[in-house]
């Protein structure tokens, strides 16, 4: 399986949770290719300096970089987990095609059955939204209405974003970010053995 993160600028959260996510695979023997990128990233930047300096205070030495959300990696991923609601929209809106397999990361690993559900509803909306942009048609009013309702009732499933902040700020966002991933292996290792 390959699974990519995608917050901003790919230098603070989705690099931390590739970082963060690699070791936890490795350390529970679980085979995951892992990479992440921006929905508004530049080619090689590097990673924050806090952002660094926290995953290595978890033994994380990977050296990341950051990457621009292109088609490329898009086909790659099995998985396209982002950091925000916001970054999901982006990046279904690019690629609405795709829109099957972009989740923000805390609303993959929800387990409320209700909650499940009415995510379901509201991807497929989504896309059925996105596409008949893309293809220059008006979706049906009382679906439209529909979403509005569906994103009003959703739990929020943005991760704070740390940049420019401090050093605690950081740390802050990894321990959301590694709460998170701790339910996402014991998801992939449920699906594993089914």
């Amino acid at each position: 399986m390959r699974i990519l993160f995608v917050c901003t600028g790919n230098t603070c959260r989705s690099p931390m949770a590739e970082g963060i996510f690699r070791k936890l695979a490795r350390e529970r023997e679980i085979n995951i290719e892992v990479s992440s990128a921006g929905v508004a990233a530049m080619e090689g930047v590097p990673i924050s300096r806090h952002a660094e300096g926290v995953l290595k205070d978890l033994g994380i030495y990977d050296p990341i970089t950051s990457t621009p959300l292109h088609a490329e990696l898009i086909e790659w991923a099995d998985l396209i987990l982002t950091l925000t609601q916001g970054h999901k929209r982006q990046a279904i809106a690019a690629f609405p095609e795709k829109a099957d397999k972009i989740f923000t990361l805390k609303e993959y690993v929800e387990e409320d059955e209700a909650i499940l559900a009415e995510q379901a509803e509201l991807s497929h909306l989504i896309a059925e939204l996105e596409l008949s942009r893309a293809l220059g048609q008006k979706l049906d009013e009382s679906k439209e209405l529909r979403i509005r309702e569906l994103l009003r009732r959703m739990p929020q499933y943005d991760i704070s974003d740390p940049f420019g902040g401090s050093r605690e700020d950081y740390e802050a966002a990894a321990r959301e970010i590694r709460a998170a991933l701790e339910k996402l292996i014991v998801k992939l290792e449920r699906e594993r053995f089914r």
